[in-house]
Parts: structure tokens; sequence; C-alpha cells
């Protein structure tokens, strides 16, 4: 509590918003690509050449994107309310 009031006290609410809008794409973006490489590399490397070692990163890419959607919708959605509050 006492760090949102510093914020509101030295009006820095704008700054902060700008901030997390630049940081966005790279909390959003970044994850995706880094799931579609890693299922990508199950599909070329597990899948066509039938391998199971590979499975892992299925696994590991479908979590990243499906937690990468479960927590950045939330987020896009608080951010573009709170920029709309403090127009």
């Amino acid at each position: 509590m006492n760090n949102l009031k510093y914020i509101k006290k030295e009006n820095n609410t704008k700054k902060l918003i700008r901030t997390e809008i630049v940081f966005a794409p790279i909390l959003i973006i970044l994850p995706f690509i880094v799931g579609v490489m890693l299922i990508r590399d199950y599909y070329i490397r597990g899948f066509l050449f039938e391998n199971n070692e590979y499975l892992s990163q299925l696994f590991l890419g479908l979590i990243i994107i499906i937690g990468n959607i479960i927590f950045d919708i939330p987020f896009i959605k608080s951010l573009i309310k709170l920029s709309k509050n403090n127009k």
C-alpha cells in the first residue's frame, strides 16, 4: 500500500503506464516465440523422425503458450483499463 501512495503522491502513474506499455510486447511475444520454437523443434525432430525423446519439448511449448495466454489476457485488460482511467 505504501508503494501506491508514493506513486500517487509523485504523479508518476502516467510514466508507469507508459513503461508497462513499452514492455508489454516483450512480455507477450517473447514467450509465444519460444513456445512456437519448441513445438516446431518437436515437430521436426520428434514427429517427422518418430523420435519420442522430443515429446517433452511439445509439452513445454504448450505449457508456455497456454500459460502466456492465461496470464497475458488479464494483464492487457488491466493495462487498458488503467490507461483509460489516467487520461
